[in-house]
């Protein structure tokens, strides 16, 4: 078997990727692991409680990347979204949206009220 140039060059474009190939296996759990900062607000699972703030679970992908865009460049003004938006990557972002619409919708609810 004769050992060519091109084959060469493509093994050691092969190999030279070798060191970046983990971070390009996804971990299964990525979008839900960076989504665990939204729940404090937006509720478990992106269901929030009386949908103040609204409700994420369910929401079109594109609808929600899109947002977090908008609150990252200032264009959709916030309170507190942009400065949230500004600590992600695109790729992060687009993680995010994608787990929040595979998310199921639930019901409204209220939220509980405080016993005292």
């Amino acid at each position: 078997m004769k050992f060519s140039f091109a084959r060469a060059l493509g093994l050691s474009a092969l190999f030279s990727l070798a060191p970046a190939l983990p971070s390009l296996a996804q971990d299964s759990n990525a979008g839900r692991n960076l989504a665990a900062n939204c729940f404090t607000c937006h509720g478990t699972n992106g269901n929030s409680a009386g949908g103040v703030p609204p409700s994420l679970a369910g929401r079109d992908r594109s609808e929600l990347f899109q947002t977090m865009k908008d609150f990252q460049s200032g264009k959709r003004p916030a309170t507190i979204m942009h400065q949230h938006a500004k600590g992600y990557t695109d790729q992060q972002l687009q993680l995010i949206a994608a787990y929040f619409a595979a998310q199921k919708p639930a019901p409204a609810r209220l939220p509980a009220k405080a016993s005292y």
